[in-house]
């Protein structure tokens, strides 16, 4: 794992930041309209498309997450890993891989399931992402200088 953040830090794909709640506040934003997306996208019958965005929902406010202690990182796998090593959210880590799993499945791989299957994969994707953003949300709020310095120092020795 080591020599996979070391790559992405050489390949400066992975750094530490100046910690921005705007950027945060940017990306929150974005989850919020993917989110919305997704529903739309749901109700419309267009399940692919929708859990996609669902996916979409919950990684965008994980990068809010990275960015309000000062990280960027430009790969999902990386984004993902860190959830789970920097703050320990091994809950919330399984359910966006998930996401992210299904995602990659329906957007490039062409599928014979019947719209049932695909139906409840959506809603469910799109459940777990209003859990996640809004748990998400409260691990910001929850984050102060001193935790912000912690997460930062374990990014360090990654």
């Amino acid at each position: 794992m080591n020599k996979f953040f070391s790559k992405l830090k050489k390949e400066k794909k992975l750094e530490l930041i100046e910690p921005s709640g705007d950027i945060c506040e940017s990306y929150s934003e974005k989850s919020a309209n993917c989110f919305k997306s997704a529903k739309l996208l749901l109700q419309n019958n267009l399940y692919e498309n929708s859990v996609g965005m669902s996916y979409y929902a919950m990684y965008n406010q994980l990068t809010a997450l990275l960015f309000i202690v000062g990280i960027k990182c430009e790969n999902h796998a990386g984004s993902i890993l860190l959830l789970k090593i920097l703050f320990g959210e091994e809950n919330m880590f399984e359910i966006i891989s998930d996401a992210k799993k299904e995602r990659i499945d329906k957007q490039y791989y062409v599928t014979t399931e019947k719209d049932e299957i695909t139906k409840e994969i959506a809603e469910e994707l799109l459940k777990n992402a209003e859990d996640f953003v809004v748990k998400m949300k409260v691990v910001i709020k929850r984050l102060n200088n001193e935790s912000i310095n912690e997460v930062r120092k374990k990014f360090d020795n990654l």
